[in-house]
């Protein structure tokens, strides 16, 4: 298996003759507005380009898995690539009419605590909070996942959410091999933030049985948190040994 980042949230998942793409983001820089307006520095979104060495791996894409219906998660040029190509897609039976509606080829959707068949293996939906307090009801629904296929190690995806007992579950009693963490701390410019707290990752990383992956940083302009800084916590607690905070690009052979 290789996972490759390409920059926040948006990820490849190659098995074999397969490769999953993730909540793509494939728009040039700054072709989204600013989150942030006085919070964070204003700068459009992305605020980085899509890596070259990401577009080769576009090229083999066989399958599309979304977690939610926000543009940094699917914006409208992974939508036209996605429409363009006839991509099937993977997603919450909460977002199956908008993505149709907007034109893409949905093949699968998906329950929460639900498992469902998924390229000769299985995949669950697994609930997310999209943020602390009120802010979590605007930001929608948000599905993460668990997908077990033959030979491979498991992963879990968490998605945009904050800490909760439903990924405390699937840290603990799920058993996952690999799993993903949306560490930016996301935060728009009023009401508490939208994605895990520094002390919420660190407890993360700490219930995760074996590696995680840390992405959803330095990409847009309304997540605080740092590769550095996460590095830099994650080594004083003596959890960095089991975490991977890859650059945008970078692959990851597991």
């Amino acid at each position: 298996m290789k996972i490759q980042h390409f920059r926040n949230a948006t990820l490849t998942i190659e098995i074999d003759d397969k490769v999953i793409l993730v909540d793509p983001m494939l728009g040039g820089q700054g072709t989204l507005p600013p989150f942030s307006f006085f919070r964070f520095k204003m700068k459009k979104n992305p605020t980085v380009p899509l890596p070259e060495n990401c577009r080769p791996t576009l090229e083999k894409v066989t399958h599309c898995l979304i977690t939610h219906n926000h543009p940094d998660h699917i914006d409208s040029a992974a939508e036209k690539f996605l429409i363009k190509r006839n991509i099937p897609v993977i997603c919450s039976t909460l977002d199956e009419k908008t993505f149709i509606k907007k034109g893409l080829n949905v093949v699968q959707t998906i329950n929460y605590w639900e498992k469902s068949s998924f390229l000769n293996g299985t995949i669950e939906g697994i609930p997310a909070k999209h943020g602390y307090g009120f802010v979590a009801k605007p930001a929608g629904n948000v599905m993460g996942f668990f997908i077990e296929l033959p030979n491979q190690p498991s992963i879990y995806l968490s998605s945009d959410t904050i800490y909760t007992d439903a990924i405390d579950t699937v840290l603990k009693k799920y058993n996952p091999e690999i799993s993903i963490v949306a560490a930016g701390s996301a935060q728009f410019d009023i009401f508490k933030p939208l994605l895990m707290t520094l002390d919420d990752i660190v407890k993360f990383v700490e219930n995760a049985p074996h590696k995680v992956i840390a992405n959803h940083m330095e990409a847009v302009n309304h997540c605080p948190t740092t590769r550095t800084k996460l590095s830099a916590v994650l080594t004083q607690k003596g959890l960095i040994h089991k975490t991977y905070i890859p650059e945008d690009g970078e692959v990851i052979d597991i």
